[in-house]
């Protein structure tokens, strides 16, 4: 059996605020740390059967990539769903879903 780790180190402010977020996991190519501007990462909880989700963003992360990058999730989602359940409906909705939420982020970055 293989085991693979993915680490993130948080560097924050006086504040508690990040200031700074790295990563690493065993199996990326390149190894070493990379720098991000935001994390969400999502576990099952199977004995409270509900999600745990921890969601950091630092300083420098603009809003509008903000936006992209939850619209980018989305979709991810939309496609590990229809990979593990083959529910065309729900992939469908949430594709959709982004869709929309791409034309607003469009409009709004142009002002209307």
């Amino acid at each position: 059996m293989k085991k693979s780790s993915i680490k993130f180190n948080v560097i924050l402010d006086d504040e508690n605020v990040p200031e700074k977020i790295e990563w690493t996991a065993d199996d990326k190519p390149g190894g070493g740390l990379d720098e991000t501007n935001a994390i969400s990462v999502s576990v099952w909880d199977q004995s409270q059967n509900n999600t745990l989700r921890i969601d950091l963003w630092n300083k420098e992360m603009p809003v509008n990539e903000m936006k992209k990058f939850y619209i980018d999730i989305i979709g991810g989602l939309a496609q590990s769903l229809l990979t593990s359940t083959a529910d065309e409906y729900m992939t469908n909705e949430m594709n959709s879903l982004c869709d929309r939420l791409i034309e607003h982020v469009r409009k709004e970055s142009q002002g209307k």
